[in-house]
């Protein structure tokens, strides 16, 4: 059976979204005659949904540039592997205040538009959040390990719109099947932080089930989510965890398995750390001056890595440009990687990977009750601002959620 579409307005044109499995109608702007084509379960949501609600800044700069909106374009899927999620739940990631600030702007604008093909300002309105927990919506043709109806999880890149909002787009690859055992506002905790730990520990780390028994594991930044999240992958396969956080985070640290506890607060973290053995890997939520002496803490010539979430890429990006930007972060990772090495241990950088195949493997052990999601606050979708003032005063126990419909 033959369709044809005729005169499409530009806002149905938007909303026009394709069912898995679907053969969609080619759409060119400013063609009123569309060629036709055989198509079957086309699933027409623009006549549902045209615009959604949004937390949404059109600029940088403090809180308040955030902006509630009712009149947010509603998402559609531009490649076959994207489906859209209803989000049920987001949470709150350091990132998403850095980003409010205009922190890494140049960097993220270069990966959303390579080729210059859009404005200077091309990423407003921009909606921040990269964590989500939903119900999938639609699916591109492409997309076959899901289906409408899929309860998900997933953490968004930082080039993507965010999922402070009704409705967001994803990857096919960047999404998992929820751990059943997790609410929405449990499960919304988790990828981001889950995520960077995955890839600090594992993928540039190296460390894994197989290989992580009896080693010694030094976490600085213990008590936020990223923190909390390594204690817990670490004890699951077999490490002994050392916690540098604060006296007040203590017990938090404590249940999620840390072995020694170092109080920041207390007296100078590096004589506590000479009265340890010395350690196998460490993890630097914190950067700054811990860089300068905690690698002095890694056992010598027998592959102890020193691994940092906090690198100058974004900053060098935003200084100096795109292409000055990367040649100076090369330097920069090059000279530290040949220092360290000279000394005995391996120095690396470590950032966010979107992946649902991660996620897969993290979803495992929160089912078998090795990883617990750790929630400090909750706020609802009308108090997105005062959630990013609670995350921006530091001192997290744990990840802030944010509730974006009822359900929990």
């Amino acid at each position: 059976m033959y369709l044809k579409m005729h005169l499409l307005s530009r806002r149905a044109y938007r909303g026009l979204l394709f069912s898995q499995g679907s053969m969609a109608t080619c759409l060119r702007r400013g063609k009123s005659l569309i060629k036709p084509c055989l198509c079957r379960n086309i699933s027409l949501s623009c006549q549902r949904y045209t615009i959604m609600a949004s937390w949404i800044i059109d600029r940088y700069g403090r809180n308040d540039v955030l902006r509630f909106t009712n009149n947010m374009t509603f998402p559609i899927i531009h490649f076959p592997n994207e489906v859209i999620i209803k989000v049920h739940a987001a949470s709150l990631n350091p990132i998403d205040v850095n980003m409010r600030n205009g922190y890494g702007a140049a960097a993220l604008n270069a990966k959303r538009d390579p080729l210059k093909l859009k404005s200077s300002e091309s990423e407003f309105p921009l909606t921040l959040g990269r964590d989500v927990s939903g119900v999938i919506m639609e699916c591109g043709l492409n997309v076959s390990y899901f289906k409408p109806g899929d309860e998900v999880w997933a953490a968004v890149p930082p080039w993507k719109q965010g999922t402070i909002s009704e409705f967001v787009v994803a990857s096919g690859n960047e999404i998992s099947h929820k751990p059943k055992c997790l609410s929405h506002i449990e499960a919304a905790s988790i990828p981001y932080v889950g995520l960077t730990a995955w890839s600090a520990m594992n993928q540039i780390g190296g460390l894994n089930q197989d290989n992580c028994s009896g080693k010694r594991i030094l976490i600085f930044g213990a008590s936020g989510g990223v923190g909390t999240f390594a204690i817990q992958l670490m004890k699951a396969w077999g490490g002994h965890v050392t916690a540098v956080c604060s006296q007040d985070s203590s017990t938090l640290v404590k249940k999620l398995g840390a072995d020694d506890v170092i109080d920041y607060k207390s007296g100078d973290v590096a004589e506590q750390l000479k009265m340890l053995p010395l350690f196998d890997f460490i993890l630097d939520n914190v950067g700054g001056p811990t860089e300068k002496w905690s690698p002095d803490f890694l056992k010598k010539w027998s592959g102890a890595t020193y691994v940092t979430l906090v690198t100058p890429f974004l900053l060098n990006v935003d200084r100096l440009g795109v292409a000055d930007g990367m040649l100076q972060t090369g330097i920069t990772i090059g000279t530290k990687v040949v220092k360290h090495l000279c000394k005995g241990i391996h120095y690396r950088w470590a950032f966010f990977t979107p992946s649902g195949q991660s996620l897969d493997e993290i979803a495992k052990l929160v089912e078998s009750g090795k990883i617990h999601p750790v929630v400090e606050q909750v706020f609802s979708f009308s108090e997105v601002p005062k959630a990013f003032l609670k995350l921006e005063g530091g001192h997290a126990r744990g990840k802030t959620v944010i509730s974006v419909i009822n359900k929990k």
